[in-house]
């Protein structure tokens, strides 16, 4: 049995979770309303403030379908209620972030800026504290896309191991590598 599938979901005060007979699962909270579309084989039932997710078969193809959508309606009860937040550091010298409205600007050591668009759903606050990396905060009450929107943006300057320049997330461990030694005669 699917651990994470037969885990109920408990719903907060002021959310409305519903099912439509399309599978369609509406999320809808005081910080928004989120939709997801449920493979039809997947039965979800709301009753006394919680979601149950049920599967028809064993088979390891509804097992993992299972997890999957309790993960994914957890998740939307979750972003409806308190949101989701990730910050990124630049670091490398003369790195740069400001925005204006859902437009990210970007310098990462290339030779023109970058300018990132964001959508609508993701809200943007970049600070520069003196003496520190500049810190690029995004939010949003979609799991899913905050992290792609924040993927892409690392993966605009990787962080190398030498010098451990590049955009990361705060408090990630990143991996360095020793740089060349000298030849000893």
């Amino acid at each position: 049995m699917s651990r994470i599938g037969k885990k109920p979901i408990n719903i907060p005060a002021g959310v409305t979770v519903d099912v439509s007979a399309h599978n369609v699962v509406t999320v809808k909270g005081p910080k928004g309303t989120l939709t997801q579309d449920v493979n039809p084989d997947i039965t979800m039932q709301v009753e006394d403030n919680q979601v149950v997710v049920t599967r028809p078969t064993e088979s390891k193809r509804h097992k993992s379908l299972h997890g999957l959508y309790r993960s994914l309606i957890n998740n939307m009860v979750v972003g409806v209620t308190e949101g989701y937040k990730k910050e990124l550091e630049l670091v490398g010298v003369g790195y740069k972030a400001t925005n204006q409205g859902q437009v990210l600007e970007l310098a990462l050591g290339y030779s023109h800026s970058i300018y990132f668009a964001l959508p609508d759903s993701v809200s943007v606050k970049t600070e520069t504290p003196k003496g520190k990396n500049p810190i690029v905060t995004l939010e949003s009450i979609d799991k899913e896309l905050i992290g792609q929107v924040a993927a892409k943006i690392k993966s605009l300057r990787k962080v190398e191991p030498y010098k451990g320049k590049g955009v990361r997330f705060i408090g990630e461990q990143i991996r360095r590598k020793a740089g060349k030694t000298a030849a000893k005669k």
